[in-house]
């Protein structure tokens, strides 16, 4: 229930002031009609849409909602003042966590509603499980909300200092992912290297499955690596929250 609580009041936050909203829309809607329009090139532009929406939806769009978002929910908090009301609260940590991943959960949902909405109006189509599509979505959502928690409560302590970390070791890692152009243009030393990189396991999976309706059994590596990946970042992020919330208790 207190989870719900500050899913609520986040969600609000972002309605009150629209721009991240905003951003969050238009920025991986130009992303998909530009891409998919050159990937098209003098071919038909359905099957161009099919295997350019799964990378926009993760990199695109997840990338800047879901990391950032959750960095610049802590950093807000912190300019406001609000972590020392949270501190004196019946609110535990995992429950903010919980919170703030279902308000960012949501956001990915309208996304991937927006995204897909695009890649149909084009012809394009969802050709594998829904089912499996949800749970690739779940596990990108819940890596980059721990990621943001870490960076947000580690490195995170203004609202200028956002930008930073997000795109000195996103942009690179969204380029290695397959995020902008397919992973098997990369030189073989890179593409050994993509392999270490989560958004590259996520593209990979989702693109199976919605562009070649691939199973369960084609993308269990990817599955496997999301899993673990999803499991590290929640860990790193709420220890680096329980660290950060533990310096503000010595203010």
């Amino acid at each position: 229930m207190l989870s719900i609580t500050v899913a609520t009041r986040v969600l609000a936050e972002l309605w009150h002031s629209r721009r991240s909203l905003v951003f969050w829309a238009l920025f991986p809607s130009l992303m998909l009609l530009l891409f998919g329009s050159i990937r098209a090139g003098n071919a038909g532009t359905s099957d161009s849409f099919n295997y350019t929406a799964p990378g926009i939806l993760i990199g695109a769009a997840l990338f800047f909602s879901c990391l950032g978002g959750p960095i610049t929910t802590l950093v807000s908090e912190r300019e406001r003042n609000t972590l020392n009301r949270l501190l004196l609260s019946p609110l535990d940590g995992m429950s903010y966590f919980l919170g703030v991943a279902l308000a960012y959960l949501a956001i990915a949902a309208g996304q991937a509603v927006i995204v897909y909405g695009i890649a149909f109006a084009f012809g394009g189509s969802f050709a594998g499980s829904l089912p499996l599509g949800v749970l690739i979505l779940l596990l990108s959502v819940t890596s980059y909300v721990g990621l943001g928690f870490y960076f947000g409560s580690r490195f995170a302590r203004r609202t200028e200092d956002v930008n930073g970390p997000v795109a000195a070791i996103g942009v690179p890692l969204l380029v290695l992912g397959g995020t902008f152009f397919s992973p098997s243009v990369l030189p073989p030393y890179l593409l050994r290297l993509a392999h270490l990189d989560p958004i590259f396991h996520m593209n990979e999976a989702l693109d199976a499955v919605s562009a070649e309706g691939l199973g369960w059994t084609a993308i269990q590596d990817h599955l496997l690596f999301l899993i673990a990946f999803a499991a590290l970042s929640v860990v790193l992020g709420a220890r680096s929250y329980r660290s950060m919330l533990a310096r503000e208790r010595t203010l």
